[in-house]
């Protein structure tokens, strides 16, 4: 089977886990504390009525925002308005709901590349506009508690190149002492002039960071930042770890085992931290990865759960009422994931045979399309793997890596590939094509599901096997090949399609 399997395909037994896991939480709690997990349990079951319809992949541009911004302007329940320029003169725009006495600010996209909580945002307003339904009560208590302040692209120039730093390449993470980018001049002010008691930094994070050694993949992270060296906890600290420990509460039921939290070492020049030092409380929210979500669609339900489950906290007070230990006690985010692992295969290398472990990471790459882009895999880590974990993992005992079969002729174009039986060809082990000319672009979107390794001519391979080399090779039991790998996809030899995405032209 070639493609990364659903979460459902991988683990039958999940949804009956996730029922009682649910179940188990909820009737250990107190009365109170159970109506926060049930609150939670019933915004995520009702987020399809309030997703914004529009924003179905994640590579949106600050055109894509703008109609968005301007519906909700029209309606006119909410406030919008322009709060500055970016570098390259995009207008920043920033929403206003609630009329309550305590302001709280929320933004996201400090990092181009990092919008699943846009989404989020988005739904989010939708959710705070809508009336008359059984949502009422909870959307006046934020409402009437809270005078929310969202920015939901905060750095448009870096989205527009799909970059974390802005146009200047300046990561405005780091630029809250030098304010040298414009947008960071505009976070700033925002915070000392609104004053809000509580800020929403809202990131996406490396998929491959896990829970603690779990092996399990960090859906969601969380951190109460520090506001100094020492790493005190003063009132302001204090309450982002109880609205942490909180949302950790009415999450767990939904993603079982997959929250960690962040190493809290000070970073003087982060806004996060400095935001905690000027008095307002900071929590830093990191989207992970979700297996078969790729455009993170599960995650940003999770958003929104999470934002609102918050605000709600927030308006009523009810964090006060949370545990700061509870917050200490959540994992921290480990670095021992990889996209695939193999464990226990033989590589024969100057005529002697090796057992090890092959790890292998999908990195992601722009195309000239706007909303897409293509995987480019690399082999990370070779030797012992023992104490790593992958995403999807073959035990590969008994088996022997080999190089994939080279197609004997150099195809003049992309679209001769057309006329070749591949299906054939795969089953013998041969999935590399060398072709005369080549637009890596162009040649990608020809291909469309086509699983091969298109190669420039007299470009190869490092063979048999070494660190930095595209994953592309066959997994063989004596003469019976058992899994082909393709830029670091897992394929059946006798199945003939592919993921697009993960189709390499090297």
């Amino acid at each position: 089977m070639c493609g990364i399997s659903s979460l459902w395909l991988r683990q039958p037994n999940f949804a009956l886990q996730l029922v009682l896991g649910f179940f188990i939480t909820f009737m250990s709690l107190t009365p109170v504390s159970a109506q926060d997990v049930a609150l939670a349990r019933q915004l995520h079951d009702a987020h399809p009525q309030f997703q914004e319809k529009t924003l179905t992949y994640r590579r949106f541009k600050h055109a894509d925002i703008q109609p968005l911004l301007a519906a909700i302007r029209q309606r006119g329940k909410v406030k919008v308005d322009s709060v500055g320029k970016s570098t390259e003169k995009r207008v920043i725009q920033k929403v206003q709901a609630g009329e309550g006495p305590t302001p709280v600010l929320l933004w996201s996209q400090m990092h181009g590349d990092e919008a699943t909580a846009t989404m989020a945002l988005f739904d989010v307003f939708n959710f705070l506009q809508a009336s008359d339904d059984e949502w009422d009560e909870l959307r006046a208590n934020i409402l009437t508690g809270l005078t929310i302040h969202a920015v939901p692209m905060l750095n448009p120039d870096g989205a527009e190149r799909w970059q974390r730093r802005t146009a200047l390449d300046i990561d405005m993470n780091r630029d809250a002492l030098r304010l040298q980018s414009p947008e960071s001049v505009i976070l700033k002010t925002l915070q000392q002039t609104l004053q809000p008691l509580v800020g929403f930094n809202l990131h996406d994070q490396n998929p491959r960071y896990g829970v603690g050694k779990t092996g399990k993949q960090a859906v969601l992270s969380f951190l109460a930042t520090a506001y100094d060296e020492d790493r005190n906890v003063n009132e302001v600290r204090q309450r982002s770890m109880q609205l942490i420990a909180g949302l950790n509460r009415v999450l767990q039921p939904l993603i079982p085992g997959q929250i960690a939290r962040y190493d809290d070492e000070f970073e003087a020049r982060a806004f996060g931290d400095n935001i905690q030092k000027w008095g307002t409380t900071l929590i830093l929210i990191e989207s992970g990865g979700y297996k078969g979500d790729a455009e993170k669609m599960a995650i940003r339900r999770l958003n929104f759960v999470a934002i609102l489950s918050a605000l709600n906290s927030i308006s009523n007070r009810s964090y006060q009422n949370e545990d700061v230990a509870e917050y200490t006690a959540i994992p921290e985010n480990g670095r021992a994931l990889f996209d695939v692992l193999i464990r226990n295969v033989g590589v024969i290398r100057n005529g002697v045979r090796t057992v090890m472990d092959v790890g292998i990471n999908h990195h992601e790459e722009n195309t000239n399309n706007a909303r897409d882009f293509r995987y480019e895999s690399k082999i990370e880590d070779l030797g012992d793997l023992s104490t790593f974990h992958g995403l999807q993992e073959i035990d590969a005992t008994g088996l022997e890596l080999v190089p994939a079969n080279i197609y004997p002729e150099t195809l003049k174009s992309v679209d001769k590939l057309a006329k070749l039986n591949l299906a054939e060809l795969r089953k013998q082990g041969t999935v590399l094509f060398r072709v005369k000319k080549i637009d890596k672009d162009k040649a990608y979107a020809q291909l469309g599901d086509v699983p091969v390794h298109v190669l420039v001519e007299g470009d190869l391979p490092a063979q048999p096997l070494e660190l930095g080399q595209i994953p592309t090779f066959v997994l063989r039991q004596g003469e019976q090949i058992r899994y082909i790998l393709i830029n670091g996809l897992i394929c059946s030899p006798d199945k003939p399609t592919v993921t697009d995405r993960f189709t390499v032209l090297d």
